[in-house]
């Protein structure tokens, strides 16, 4: 028994006997205003406990020998299929001139209709008896061996169709400038598949899988090649004397998609107005990584970019006609991770909730009503003025 007693001595919580409670009005107000913000802000501390948090730290990007995918959708209102190429290099110096695998490419008429969809890289057309290189016509026992005209590397060198001609005047550096005089190109049709597509638009999209360093990928139009370490485009072969890169950006994002990937360029529209132009944008790629609740990882990229237009006008005829994406790799790394806070912590937030309005509640609740007992003292001795 003296155990209890000295335990009772303990007791931090001493009661009052009911006939000693006092209850009143302004009471009743402050404990239905706490207990209904006690419940809000439970139901709000328990929203955060069952919906994952997501945590972000900035570190150093040590990866090497990596890679980065680049996935566009990207349309052309005013510029034809056939005239659009896709090149990317690096300052690695690795290139990837009129990029064709993993890219399709969809003609569109004026409204913005599909008329045709094609993966670009089909080969030329078969066709019946075409000029040899050594003048004649294929015969069925002779095997076919078109000539380059001029452009061969070596004797035993053949242009089979128009596409190897203009390959092989770019491994010389030259331009086509009339492919009506080359048989392969007079065969298939080429100058009049262009005059056919003429007011048509494109809509080009895929994906690139580049080095993961600095460089640039671009849509112009013109068969490219080199020429004295230059990168050039082949634009006498279509016969104009402008042309329209207005665009549309779709889509443009480095790597895959994660929860809450915001890519700035989507949807991004311009507009042409001057007869040509160099229409760039200057990207700045963050690598990022994203691991959700369940540990699973998304390695992609978030980026940031500024644009300019350069115009062909003012002495600036150098200028080649096209849209221009230069990217650079920042190297700071961002990781999102998703996790759930603990139990510990959510019961803690919850007493820390019950607690502090409880006791604060206490304090205005004696505040008012000490404050109220003054003033009616006053009142009764008649000092109260």
């Amino acid at each position: 028994m003296d155990m209890f007693n000295k335990l009772r001595n303990w007791d931090a919580y001493p009661k009052i006997n009911e006939d000693f409670y006092s209850r009143t009005l302004s009471g009743g107000l402050i404990t239905l205003f706490s207990s209904i913000l006690m419940l809000l802000l439970f139901f709000s501390e328990l929203r955060l406990y069952l919906h994952a948090v997501t945590e972000t730290k900035l570190v150093v990007d040590t990866s090497r020998g990596e890679t980065l995918r680049i996935n566009f959708d990207v349309t052309f209102p005013a510029l034809p299929c056939s005239l659009l190429s896709l090149d990317a290099m690096d300052i690695s110096g690795e290139q990837h001139l009129d990029v064709r695998h993993d890219i399709i490419k969809k003609r569109i008429d004026v409204h913005g209709s599909v008329i045709e969809s094609r993966q670009d890289g089909i080969g030329a057309p078969k066709i019946e008896k075409p000029l040899q290189r050594h003048g004649g016509r294929l015969e069925h026992n002779e095997t076919y061996c078109g000539s380059c005209y001029g452009a061969e590397m070596s004797d035993d060198d053949c242009c089979n169709s128009c596409e190897e001609v203009r390959e092989a005047y770019q491994k010389k550096g030259w331009g086509m400038s009339n492919p009506d005089i080359i048989d392969q190109c007079k065969r298939e049709g080429f100058v009049q598949r262009i005059k056919d597509e003429e007011g048509e638009g494109c809509n080009i999209y895929g994906f690139l899988e580049v080095n993961k360093v600095a460089g640039n990928f671009h849509f112009a139009p013109g068969k490219n090649f080199q020429q004295s370490n230059v990168h050039v485009h082949d634009l006498l072969t279509f016969q104009k004397d402008s042309f329209n890169i207005s665009h549309k950006i779709n889509r443009l994002a480095f790597g895959d998609y994660f929860p809450g990937v915001v890519n700035p360029l989507d949807g991004v529209q311009w507009m042409q107005e001057t007869p040509n132009g160099m229409y760039q944008y200057f990207i700045k790629v963050v690598p990022t990584v994203y691991t959700d609740v369940s540990g699973h990882t998304i390695q992609s990229n978030q980026f940031s970019v500024t644009e300019h237009f350069r115009s062909a006008e003012f002495g600036r005829s150098q200028s080649l006609p096209g849209v221009f994406f230069f990217y650079d790799l920042s190297p700071i790394k961002v990781t999102f991770t998703e996790e759930h806070v603990s139990f510990l912590h959510f019961l803690t937030n919850v007493c820390a909730i019950v607690g502090g309005i409880f006791t604060v509640s206490g304090i205005l609740d004696s505040f008012i009503y000490h404050g109220q007992r003054a003033i009616k003292k006053k009142i009764e001795i008649g000092k109260f003025s």
